[in-house]
């Protein structure tokens, strides 16, 4: 039997007592360089290498078989032609692009700016809030239309305002100015610096990371006349005729962050028309810089990613153009990908498994002593109420709709746009859809979704180290099933547990257990926030931040470990590769999160990344009793936490 353990990257002279994440990865560490095309580079991105060139071949193949004109093949392999024709996007220049900017350039008041976002948020333009249509958290039978705070060019509010990134602001306005300049715009230095004000304006509105993780504070439903009353002055009438929005789309809204909504509203009526021209012009610019010539390109990366992630080298254009097609055409493609590499009995192996999760996480409620009776049978509700969905869609996404012309870049990625705004705009007042993805197959993640109270695990992420359908149980336990074990752990972290079974933000907790709860949630807060990630020395993760991932993976190795032990049936585990079931357990665990990124690139984490740094995620397994019998450690050993220190929530 194979273990399932990559020997290679194994480090023998890193005791797993010291540190666990550079004893299973150390080697790999030492003989890996980061690609020049990347931030960071691990696990996951070899998954996604490989996903990328299987997704490249299947597009290549579609487009030489000469499928019909119109067809959805025909659609893959004319988009993927267009954004590979560099002739063709050097020869028509700004052209694609001009009416934006001669529009931007034309407004002359709040209700033209507003009318002019409309048609952005229709196209794939820049915008000054998000809209989007998904599930009413205090109605999951229905769908709204929610708000989403926007308007910045930098990564989050925070580097607008603390000291530590002024040399990027300063970075940002010159490249404000060279892209401005690039497209031969007025008074591009000027309009560099008007820019940056306005955006400080709106940033100094914005709610942080921590705030936005609240799913009680974010949400404020409003009918229209509300809207109108957060927001005074405001054309909405204009801005959802120019969406193409129909009648009624904003009779029921949640706004994310009501007071960023009325500071933007005051923005409009009050910041000086001028520099408004300038601001919409570069949203022009910075949306559609990926599809224009190979300057604009350029420009681009070299802020966006030499600048805020250190990546010294944009990524291979055949890369670019299978994520477009990802983007536009994903389920086309993903219907094809599965085909081809996600085999019946790998999902119903994965089934089984998935059963094994959710059978433990029931009998770790009913073993639990800081949670009550009345909790424990809310908790087992909410967990027979979990829809599991693995591998792939049971209906594929209808694209007759979406018209792609050979040789159109941009008209394509604006009709791909307006064609996801239709999409999401049919859904109102429609039943809500529960059979819908929001990842494609190929995608290598997972995700847990509240307001449907559902886990998703596309099929690329079934994979390993995560999932190999032909070893031990030991590591694929401690592989996607801790990643099974942390997507249901959400239904229970501190923004998941408030929803309950049907998907309602509401309370089901009683008032003694939701403050045990927190107690060690802010311990697990308290914890993390003394860590460094090993890629950014001298800088402290943010537990706050973290803490939902945090609880997540917690849970993940508890509920993993658990459903390890069931799928044992009581028979001892082998010992494989010289390592005892649990030590292969954790150890499997641990290569899960193989990698390392830039420094530039782990700064930039540390600021807006919900996750914490991949070297912590991995030794997060100090806080399991499990472990330290696993490995025997004692005190004085790096991985070493005193039982009363453990942080434990299953």
């Amino acid at each position: 039997m194979r273990s399932g353990i990559d020997l290679a990257a194994i480090d023998p002279s890193a005791r797993p007592q010291d540190d666990l994440f550079r004893h299973a990865n150390g080697s790999w560490l030492a003989a890996t360089e980061i690609p020049a095309d990347r931030g960071r580079y691990g696990t996951f991105d070899l998954l996604r290498e490989a996903a990328e060139a299987h997704v490249r071949e299947i597009i290549t193949e579609v487009a030489q078989s000469a499928p019909p004109p119109g067809s959805v093949a025909a659609k893959v392999g004319d988009l993927y032609a267009a954004f590979m024709d560099t002739d063709r996007i050097e020869e028509v220049g700004l052209e694609p692009i001009a009416s934006d900017l001669a529009a931007a350039g034309a407004v002359t008041d709040a209700d033209e700016v507003i009318a002019l976002l409309g048609r952005f948020a229709r196209e794939g333009g820049g915008a000054l809030f998000h809209p989007f249509v998904n599930t009413d958290d205090r109605d999951s039978t229905r769908y709204v239309v929610y708000l989403e705070q926007g308007g910045l060019g930098l990564p989050d509010e925070s580097y607008y305002r603390e000291d530590q990134h002024a040399p990027v602001r300063e970075a940002y306005v010159r490249h404000l100015e060279r892209m401005l300049t690039l497209a031969d715009q007025p008074d591009p230095a000027g309009a560099a610096a008007r820019i940056m004000e306005l955006e400080t304006r709106l940033a100094a509105a914005h709610w942080d990371k921590v705030t936005n993780r609240d799913p009680v504070r974010t949400y404020t439903l409003v009918d229209a006349e509300g809207l109108a009353d957060l927001t005074p002055g405001l054309d909405w009438t204009a801005y959802l005729q120019a969406m193409g929005a129909p009648d009624g789309t904003l009779d029921a809204v949640v706004a994310r962050q009501p007071g960023y909504l009325t500071a933007m509203a005051a923005a409009v009526r009050e910041v000086p028309i001028e520099s408004w021209r300038d601001w919409l012009r570069w949203q022009v610019l910075h949306a559609w810089a990926p599809y224009l010539s190979e300057a604009l390109v350029a420009e681009n990366f070299d802020f966006y990613g030499r600048t805020l992630s250190g990546v010294p080298e944009i990524r291979e254009r055949w890369k670019r153009g299978v994520a477009l097609v990802e983007d536009a055409l994903g389920e086309a493609v993903g219907q094809l990908y599965v085909e081809r590499h996600f085999p019946p009995h790998a999902k119903a192996a994965m089934e089984t498994l998935v059963g094994n999760l959710v059978t433990a996480f029931g009998q770790a409620f009913d073993g639990l002593d800081w949670m009550g009776e009345d909790t424990k049978a809310a908790a087992h509700a909410k967990l027979a109420a979990f829809t599991p969905k693995v591998g792939y869609p049971d209906r594929w996404r209808d694209y007759s709709a979406l018209e792609v012309t050979p040789g159109d870049l941009v008209g394509n990625v604006r009709r791909a746009a307006a064609f996801e705004v239709d999409r999401n705009l049919a859904k109102l007042g429609s039943p809500v859809d529960r059979d819908e993805w929001f990842m494609t197959p190929q995608t290598v993640n997972a995700y847990y979704n509240p307001g449907l109270n559902e886990i998703v695990f596309p099929a690329a992420i079934l994979q390993p180290p995560f999932f190999d359908v032909d070893a031990d149980d030991a590591v694929n336990y401690g592989g996607i099933g801790a990643v099974i074990g942390h997507e249901i752990g959400h239904g229970f972290d501190d923004q998941g547990s408030q929803y309950d079974g049907a998907g309602n933000l509401r309370n089901w907790w009683t008032d003694e257990d939701r403050a045990r709860f927190t107690e060690r949630a802010g311990a697990l807060i308290a914890q993390f926030d003394e860590l460094e990630p090993a890629d950014a020395p001298g800088h402290r993760i943010n537990g706050a931040l973290t803490v939902g991932e945090n609880i997540g993976d917690l849970c993940g190795l508890a509920i993993g470990h658990a459903a390890y032990r069931i799928a044992l049936a009581g028979q001892p585990a082998p010992e494989l590769d010289g390592l005892t079931g649990d030590q292969r357990f954790f150890v499997g665990w641990a290569h899960l999160w193989c990698g390392k990124a830039r420094e530039a690139e782990a700064k930039r984490l540390l600021q807006i990344d919900p996750h914490a740094p991949m070297d912590q995620r991995a030794n997060i397994v100090r806080n399991v009793d499990e472990f330290h019998e696993a490995f025997g450690t004692v005190e004085g050993d790096g991985m070493w936490l005193a039982p009363q220190e453990r942080v434990t929530f299953f």
